[in-house]
């Protein structure tokens, strides 16, 4: 029986040793997390181009629509679309018929006009002799004075009718010069030196005059020789457009070319006037290409338009800004980080050659804490994760410009330290403060996630 116990006890020590190794070993390998693998680079001064992108249609610099000013029939026809024309060429006429009728008809008043006036200046100069012997014989006594003023409101009336006269030529010679100009409108010449880049009527069509209404848009001649690209840019960005900045365009048509142009026109107001509708709102810009080749009407490209240039700015690759919860009160980080794409905002506060350390009593932490109300969610700050040994610490930063691969880092990081540049997955959630980190050694490794839109 004493044997049976003490082999309970042996088994039972046995038993708490082995429970107490277990608590230990896992304490010590089994919280373990492994580090996150990281690829990093170092803090560097460059040259930096911001560049707004925006896409629209290439069109002539200068284009006429061609509408008649007169109705009627078109009889004459002398163009094809893309045919190249000379300013005062032919283009097209209209049956003149009715209007040769009612040129007629204000000749034939004209003319009646004349004859009317010619007839009151005869019969003004007839009374005026009148009105003189009747003075002359009043003044000798040798007529009544009844028979003097008899002939001298004669004399008046003719100088009267003969006045009317006068207009009735006028208004005559007035509606003779606005049918022989409606007369001439049948005949359509080029108002310019280009291309028929759209017929749209047709011989025979019957066409509507703009004098009453709009109007029916025949065709448009174009001068294809200077071309220009009109593009829609975000309200956002049109702020960083100015006249005379550079552009870089790419045209669908063209494959692996470029082009360059210079913003000669900015709209004052958007494209969409329907402020019901949920579009984006977008400015159309115009730019001059200055590169000769043969562009055509409507064909799409994409220009890149040079706004800000930073010369020997500190620069990061664009990935490594990231952005996370600000550290809390009892001084831990919130390590959620929100899906983040960099870009280029119309409000990137303006940048210097010199680059600042945010100050301890200035740093984006504090602003966040002093500005949040009580009830309000803290907001995220921008950060970048710099290597230090075998853990990365993350330090706010504020930025300036960027291009497509680099942005400017205005505070918060010096030259030559080392920051972590992938992958996406571990910049964006997997490292915190203090996160033990594995460099990789393979140039080629990235994160194979996807990044979001």
């Amino acid at each position: 029986m004493a044997k049976s116990k003490g082999k309970k006890r042996i088994i039972f020590f046995s038993l708490l040793v082995l429970v107490i190794i277990g608590v230990v070993v896992y304490g010590k390998y089994g919280k373990r997390v492994p580090p996150v693998s990281i690829t990093k680079e170092k803090a560097a001064r460059r040259n930096l181009t911001e560049e707004v992108v925006a896409n629209g249609k290439i069109e002539p610099v200068l284009e006429v629509k061609i509408s008649p000013e007169v109705s009627g029939e078109i009889i004459q026809l002398d163009v094809k679309e893309g045919q190249r024309v000379r300013k005062g060429d032919l283009l097209l006429k209209i049956r003149p018929d009715n209007y040769v009728a009612a040129r007629d008809s204000a000749r034939a008043n004209f003319k009646y006009a004349t004859a009317n006036k010619n007839t009151a200046d005869a019969n003004l100069e007839k009374a005026f002799l009148e009105f003189k012997r009747s003075e002359a014989l009043f003044q000798a006594k040798l007529i009544s004075e009844s028979d003097f003023l008899t002939a001298k409101t004669s004399y008046d009336v003719a100088k009267t009718t003969l006045a009317a006269a006068v207009e009735q030529v006028s208004i005559a010679q007035a509606q003779l010069d606005s049918s022989e100009a409606d007369l001439s409108k049948t005949v359509i010449y080029s108002p310019l030196d280009g291309t028929i880049s759209k017929l749209i009527s047709q011989l025979g069509e019957r066409v509507v005059g703009t004098a009453t209404m709009a109007g029916t848009e025949i065709m448009t001649v174009a001068n294809l020789t200077n071309m220009e690209a009109r593009v829609d840019v975000g309200e956002m960005d049109v702020p960083l457009i100015a006249v005379g900045q550079k552009a870089h365009l790419e045209v669908d048509s063209f494959k692996d070319q470029k082009f360059n142009g210079l913003v000669t026109e900015i709209a004052d107001s958007a494209n969409n006037n329907d402020t019901s509708s949920t579009d984006a709102t977008k400015f159309q810009v115009k730019i001059h290409i200055t590169d000769r080749e043969g562009f055509l009407p409507g064909m799409s490209v994409t220009a890149n338009v040079e706004t800000r240039y930073r010369t020997n700015v500190l620069t990061i690759p664009i990935q490594c800004v990231t952005t996370r919860l600000p550290k809390d009160t009892s001084g831990g980080t919130n390590a959620a980080a929100t899906n983040h794409v960099v870009r280029v905002a119309a409000n990137d506060p303006p940048a210097t050659n010199a680059v600042k350390t945010a100050p301890a009593t200035n740093s984006p932490d504090t602003n966040s804490a002093a500005q949040k109300k009580p009830d309000e969610p803290p907001k995220p700050i921008e950060v970048v994760f710099v290597v230090e040994g075998d853990h990365v610490k993350m330090n706010p930063v504020k930025r300036g410009i960027s291009d497509d691969n680099y942005v400017e880092i205005l505070e918060g990081l010096h030259e030559a330290q080392e920051v972590v540049s992938g992958g996406y997955k571990a910049i964006n959630r997997d490292l915190a403060d203090d996160t033990k980190i594995t460099v990789s050694t393979n140039a080629t490794f990235q994160d194979k996630e996807i990044k979001p839109n």
